[in-house]
């Protein structure tokens, strides 16, 4: 009998450490705490009552001159969560508030001169997609995905260089452009099926990473700020993970742009923080941990375990501690701390040690809501 009982308790306790095992890289079965449909419930709803920010900050000083990328990309994080969650009323609210850009507030929709300002176009045509809105919706959104390739009379020579090699005219080898251009292109790719966007997005994010992606994975803020900015890696991560999850298997930059994900996740792994954080400098312990960065790395990361791309039991525990982690930077107003500030190029490491932490900036609200978008879907 004794023998019996022994080998029960051991057939337990397997079966016990099997299943605390698996709990540790399910992307499933959260605390409560961290449940993905009421965490993305609150930062959607947050973002439904917070006026237009000024370059992601709701608490500037100085009203915005237009939409703003941090805010589209918040909106765009938004829609996906309603669609993930068939949220109807979620969407509408999230419709009904881009609804004004066709009218009172149309001074408030951004030139479509720049990286960052394209992007707004994923917004109504993620709107249109869902059949949330009109004609209107896909005809804004397809303009600013056209006009990305659209040389104007007063371009530069270095941009008219860029667009003649069959690049974007809007080109700047920064490391942001690689979700700003890839996204506004893979959802006109995906509204219109025309292979141009898709492709051209894939020939554009190549081309960066030949051009700026270190032996590491990672990147510099730009060849004259040699340090592992958080956040700007961090939009590389989710551009890379956006794009090959739409871009099709034929496509002749797949294999490239996969192998240089994959190198980028392997380093990413290894300066994963244990709380689960990644700091304001990723190779750099001194500094702070930081949510937009750490949020962003962790929606590569949970979109390559989803789709196969990355082995589950070694990403997924890294993306779960990271999911995990993150929500407890959430406060009582649904606000996300410790947000690093809009930062510029500079060539100074304490520019980046010292930056300001800022709560509530939309910058960590969107890849909040990215995250939550993806652990809610099947």
């Amino acid at each position: 009998m004794k023998a019996r009982y022994l080998l029960y308790t051991l057939a337990a306790f397997l079966l016990f450490s099997c299943s605390s095992k698996e709990q540790n890289y399910e992307l499933s079965n959260f605390p409560e705490n961290a449940d993905p449909k009421d965490v993305g419930n609150r930062i959607a709803y947050k973002f439904l009552v917070t006026p237009h920010t000024r370059f992601g900050n709701p608490r500037a000083e100085k009203a915005p001159n237009y939409i703003t990328y941090p805010d589209a990309c918040t909106w765009l994080g938004a829609l996906w969560f309603a669609k993930a969650t068939d949220n109807r009323e979620m969407a509408l609210k999230l419709k009904d508030r881009f609804e004004p850009l066709f009218g009172e507030e149309a001074n408030l929709l951004p030139r479509m001169n720049h990286v960052d300002h394209n992007v707004v176009g994923s917004v109504p045509l993620e709107i249109y997609m869902q059949k949330l809105g009109g004609q209107q919706y896909y005809d804004l959104g397809m303009k600013y995905a056209d006009t990305q390739w659209e040389v104007p009379e007063d371009a530069t020579p270095e941009q008219k260089a860029y667009a003649e090699k069959g690049y974007s005219w809007q080109t700047r080898i920064w490391i942001d452009d690689m979700f700003m251009i890839t996204t506004i292109q893979s959802q006109a790719y995906k509204v219109t099926g025309e292979r141009k966007y898709i492709d051209r997005a894939a020939d554009e994010m190549i081309m960066y990473l030949k051009e700026i992606q270190r032996p590491n994975g990672l990147f510099y803020h730009s060849p004259d700020a040699p340090f592992f900015w958080g956040r700007g890696n961090g939009w590389m991560a989710a551009g890379m993970a956006e794009l090959l999850a739409v871009l099709p298997e034929d496509n002749r930059n797949r294999t490239g742009i996969m192998e240089a994900y994959r190198k980028m996740m392997a380093t990413l792994k290894q300066y994963q923080g244990e709380d689960g954080m990644w700091k304001q400098l990723i190779d750099e312990p001194a500094s702070w941990n930081e949510t937009s960065g750490t949020a962003m790395f962790t929606y590569a990361m949970i979109v390559g375990v989803k789709n196969g791309w990355l082995d589950k039991k070694e990403y997924g525990a890294v993306a779960r501690k990271g999911w995990i982690t993150l929500t407890g930077y959430i406060n009582g107003d649904d606000e996300v701390t410790d947000v690093c500030e809009g930062t510029n190029i500079k060539n100074d490491k304490d520019h980046y040690m010292n930056r300001k932490r800022i709560t509530g900036d939309l910058h960590a609200h969107a890849p909040l809501l990215w995250c939550a978008a993806e652990l809610v879907s099947h």
